[in-house]
């Protein structure tokens, strides 16, 4: 067991029964979902996207490194008799393979490289929902370490090859105390007949 494994793992122990949420990105946006199709919700921690998608009706798959996490994910998606496949799974060492999901979710997790493989993981018409941390933070949320924070426009560049549908950065712009602050969020689809680089 890697200890990013146990990090994490102490983590999702230590958050008891508090139920994860679904990102603001897709729950904001739902209504760009399509009616049907398969959903990969990437990094899915306690998995509060992957249910969400789960109860629109999607076909859902669920990756995480933590065994803790895919438990609790497992056990929650039963007992509201939701159909889920939920499994351990390192997404840098096996990343989605192409044109496998119609649906893409990303909350709350960054690795650059796996930018051009998430667009490449698109269908068609596939709709990628991405929302973490930048580093023009107005408080001390998220990550500390600026290699896990994004720079200005820095999401949309990582996804400029997707038609962009929803973008949100609003840095430290205005009144600090309102709006969407210290993170940026983006809904990009892969248009149909586009293609995309690995």
């Amino acid at each position: 067991m890697s200890d990013l494994q146990k990090k994490w793992d102490a983590r999702y122990r230590n958050s008891g029964s508090r139920s994860a949420q679904a990102a603001t990105v897709l729950r904001d946006n739902e209504h760009l979902l399509p009616a049907r199709g398969e959903a990969l919700d990437l990094a899915c921690g306690l998995g509060g996207n992957a249910m969400l998608l789960a109860r629109a009706g999607l076909q859902v798959t669920a990756w995480d490194l933590s065994p803790v996490a895919i438990a609790a994910l497992t056990q929650r998606a039963a007992q509201e008799g939701l159909a889920m496949a939920a499994e351990v799974r390192d997404v840098q060492a096996e990343p989605p393979p192409a044109a496998a999901f119609d649906v893409i979710v990303v909350s709350y997790f960054l690795q650059r490289e796996l930018a051009p493989v998430l667009c490449a993981a698109l269908r068609p018409g596939g709709v990628l929902y991405y929302q973490t941390f930048v580093r023009d933070k107005v408080a001390a949320v998220g990550p500390s370490n600026p290699d896990f924070l994004l720079a200005e426009n820095e999401l949309r560049d990582l996804f400029s090859e997707l038609c962009l549908r929803v973008y949100r950065e609003e840095g430290s712009l205005g009144d600090p105390l309102r709006g969407l602050r210290n993170e940026a969020l983006l809904v990009g689809q892969k248009t149909v007949g586009q293609k995309v680089a690995v």
